[in-house]
This record gives structure tokens, C-alpha cells and sequence, in this order.
């Protein structure tokens, strides 16, 4: 089962899960899907949930039916859902005492490798913390032009970006099938996946919800990320009370496995960027180190050369000048050229404030 042997785990939940045909919460769902939660904290795995359902709470509260909103009112629903939904989690999770956070994305935020870097160490930091990230797309500022307007795709650029082993996709049926399950008898689930072709494409429908925007069209567009991103996806039923516990009991539901391992996925992604923003050349005590799969300090830095900003794209060089890997800085150049040669410990009297220790980390770095 790819969900046990998962460390980092992202669960999509979506507004049909949270508010039932009636307008009324789920709360009992709610419950059950947090001792879900709480099952997958005690088996020391990483948590992040995307949660849906801003706007269609912000509904609810002021008696309004989602069709009828313009996106600047919508913004402003939003807003008012944000207080809704993240009161209603923390309310109901803190019974079975899981701490939650709230993280609010853009578009922008996930596309651009600056702020994804950033995001990913909150990430790290909230997961070394205990707690439990909620992030869902910031409606109150998202425009058409710069909205994921699903959460599923938001879901698979979480999981890509926090490195996730494995993206749960909670909706209202138990996978992809060859049809329609709601209008033919006849259609079959389609247990796993390991390439999208033509075929499935074409059966990917959308689903019926008034709140959601999502269908298995976003679904399947979603499980093309975490393919070329090493990481697993599974879309299942959450209606059923425990979901998760169902997937991993029963196993009813559809699996998008991998194309390519994490490590492979982020060498690609690192290679592949643009062109190098600029050099470090690194003293030879230093190029050790990397060879022992440590991040690069800014004591083995002897040099820099070009002007290149923070989470840019940037070569490391011996002392000959011979490319050794690239990576992502996590200084920008000016920064460097302050602590170059220096110990870790006096980087924040150097700077005047206070950040991390390397360079550029090990999990951000290829050799080449």
C-alpha cells in the first residue's frame, strides 16, 4: 500500500464533503475524518490538508447561493469563509488534539520558484513544529487571470512543492471508472493507473456539486503533476465516514502511480531551469562535504560571481573552475559576498537578522 510506506502526505478535501446537499456542515464526517488525521500523525507521517470550502461557508453565512456571485464578490465571500472554515477544522481537530495552521496560496506563489522554496520551508518548519498546515487558495485576492480555480491542481502543486510521497484526493466517488458511475450501471473502477493516455483522458468527467469547481477532468490534470513529480495520488470516496482508514482497509479507489522517483523529479527540475543566474566557487574542504551529501555553508565559499537573487538557479565550481552541481541559492549574491568564508553562527550578526545556515540546501542541489 503506497499511502502506509508514504512520510509526507497531502489530503484534498472539497467543499461537498464539508457542507451536504442540505446546507448543513458534516460535522460527524468532519470527526471521523479527523481521528483519520490523527491515525497518520501517530505513524510519524508528515500532514498538509487543502481544504475547499471558503466561499461555499461564506455562502452559508450569508444566506447567499455561490452561482449568483461576480469574482469581486466572491473575494469578499471569501474572506468572510476563510474565518468560517478555519474555525469550524480547528474547533473539530482540537478535540482529538491536532494542531492546525493555516497557509494561503496563490497561483503565483506556487509557479514562481522563489515563493515555492519559501512555502516549502514553512512548511518543513510547521511539520517540525507538530503541526498541521490548511492551505487553500487566497479567493479574497485571486483573480481569473492568476486562479487555480480548482483545488485539485492547487493540491498537486502543494504535494510537488512539500516533496509528498503520496497526494489523497477525497470526492464524492470512489475513483475514476470506464463511465459515468452516476448515469450507467454498467461502469467499472479503475483500480490503477501508470500512464494517461488518450483513453483515459477522454472518460474523465466532470462531477456534480453545487459548491465545488473541480470534476475528474482537474483530477486527472492533477495526477499528471505528481506523475512527473515522483509522487503518488489516489482519488476515494470521502463521503463514507474515516475515508483515509477505508483506503487503507478496503483500497477501493483509483491509484496514479509514478512516473519517475522524487530524486529524478527534482534533478529534472533543477537541470532543466533556466539558464544559471550566476557562479560559487567552493574550496576543496568544501567540495568533500557535497560528495557526503551535505548542504553547502558559507565557510566554503571562496568566491562569487554574477548577481543573482534569493531561490535562484545558480553553478557551484571547484577551486578550477570545473562545474560541480547546480542548485538553489537560498542567499542572494549580495548576501553571500557578506558571509563568504565565514562560520555558520555569526551569518545573522552579518546580515543584521536572523535565517538559515545553508547556502544552498542538499535537497536543493544535483551534482553534475
Amino acid at each position: 500500500m503506497l499511502l502506509n510506506k508514504s512520510k509526507t502526505v497531502v489530503v484534498k478535501i472539497g467543499s461537498s464533503l464539508l457542507i451536504d446537499q442540505n446546507n448543513q456542515i458534516r460535522k460527524k464526517w468532519l470527526s471521523g475524518f479527523s481521528a483519520d488525521i490523527k491515525d497518520l500523525i501517530k505513524q510519524k507521517k508528515n500532514i498538509i490538508i487543502v481544504s475547499s470550502g471558503a466561499i461555499a461557508l461564506g455562502c452559508k453565512k450569508l444566506k447567499l447561493k455561490k452561482s449568483s456571485l461576480k469574482i469581486d464578490k466572491s473575494q469578499a465571500v471569501a474572506s468572510i469563509g476563510q474565518i468560517e472554515l478555519m474555525n469550524l477544522l480547528n474547533k473539530i481537530f482540537s478535540v482529538k488534539k491536532v494542531n492546525l495552521s493555516q497557509m494561503l496560496l496563490t497561483l503565483e506563489d506556487t509557479e514562481q520558484r522563489r515563493r515555492a522554496i519559501n512555502a516549502k520551508r514553512t512548511f518543513q518548519n510547521l511539520f517540525q513544529l507538530g503541526f498541521v498546515p490548511v492551505v487553500n487558495e487566497n479567493d479574497s485576492i485571486a483573480t481569473s487571470e492568476i486562479k487555480y480555480g480548482d483545488n485539485d491542481r492547487l493540491a498537486s502543486r502543494v504535494a510537488q512543492i512539500s516533496n509528498a510521497d503520496c497526494l489523497v484526493l477525497l470526492s464524492d466517488v470512489d475513483g475514476l471508472y470506464t463511465k459515468n458511475p452516476k448515469l450507467f450501471k454498467d461502469s467499472k473502477l479503475i483500480k490503477e493507473i501508470k500512464t494517461i493516455d488518450d483513453k483515459i483522458n477522454k472518460i474523465a468527467k466532470k462531477s456534480i456539486s453545487n459548491y465545488g469547481t473541480g470534476g475528474m477532468k482537474t483530477k486527472i490534470e492533477a495526477a499528471k503533476i505528481c506523475q512527473l513529480s515522483g509522487c503518488s495520488m489516489v482519488i476515494a470516496n470521502g463521503l463514507v465516514e474515516r475515508p483515509i482508514k477505508k483506503i487503507l482497509e478496503k483500497n477501493n479507489c483509483t491509484w496514479f502511480l509514478p512516473k519517475i522517483s522524487k530524486l529524478d523529479a527534482r534533478k529534472k527540475w533543477i537541470i532543466s531551469s533556466v539558464s544559471p543566474k550566476g557562479d560559487l566557487i567552493i574550496d576543496e574542504g568544501a567540495i568533500n562535504a557535497l560528495k557526503n551529501g551535505k548542504s553547502l555553508l558559507a565557510a566554503g565559499i571562496k568566491k562569487v560571481d554574477g548577481i543573482f537573487k534569493k531561490g535562484d538557479h545558480i553553478r557551484i565550481l571547484d577551486k578550477n573552475l570545473i562545474e560541480y552541481a547546480r542548485g538553489l541559492s537560498s542567499f542572494s549574491s549580495n548576501e553571500i559576498i557578506k558571509i563568504q568564508g565565514q562560520h555558520s553562527k555569526k551569518i545573522n550578526d552579518l546580515l543584521g537578522y536572523i535565517t538559515k545556515s545553508e547556502v544552498v540546501h542538499k535537497d536543493d542541489m544535483v551534482e553534475i
